[in-house]
């Protein structure tokens, strides 16, 4: 691996940018270069929401991506969005919770996830977005799942580290649908 983009999407309130913090940090733990960009409206909940991930051997050169080489969507509003930005042949991991169907592009590898589903099962519907991140990790191995318990107690404000639990297991979930 070179570098790899990835682009979180979703909306305000489901934890798009907790998700990328915490790839963000997995790579940090792993010695590799990366960088976080997020972007999002003034809404607290409910409003656009992304961040795009790069993760490289050595430095990243640019944290601003055009085409990057996977979309994580929570919502479908981030299909329409992001999709037809990602490279031919690129990663499109998205919530059939939320999302019907595979997306507009033939050419690219989709893995659907019920992220929802999962996660309200595990006994938190607000962990889909640990849900897509387990996947979206045991599909593309960008990061070792082993690190990801230490980079989520790095990402995740203290305050809320009794949810590290359920998260973990949304992580595990997540792996193990993909």
């Amino acid at each position: 691996m070179r570098e790899h983009a990835v682009v979180c999407a979703g909306s305000g309130g489901q934890g798009i940018l907790l998700m990328g913090q915490t790839l963000a940090y997995a790579a940090m733990l792993e010695n590799k270069g990366v960088t976080w960009f997020p972007a999002y409206g003034p809404e607290v909940r409910g409003g656009r929401t992304a961040c795009t991930v790069v993760v490289a051997d050595d430095q990243v050169g640019s944290p601003v991506v055009a085409h990057p080489h996977a979309l994580i969507a929570l919502d479908p509003v981030s299909i329409t969005e992001f999709v037809e930005s990602l490279q031919p042949g690129g990663l499109l991991a998205l919530n059939s919770s939320l999302i019907e169907g595979r997306g507009p592009r033939e050419d690219l590898e989709v893995i659907a996830i019920p992220a929802q589903a999962i996660a309200e099962q595990i006994g938190n519907v607000r962990a889909a977005n640990m849900v897509m991140l387990g996947a979206y990790v045991k599909r593309t191995g960008v990061v070792r799942l082993e690190v990801l318990p230490e980079a989520l107690k790095r990402s995740l404000p203290e305050r809320h580290h009794q949810l590290i639990p359920i998260n973990l297991a949304a992580i595990q979930a997540g792996a193990q649908r993909a």
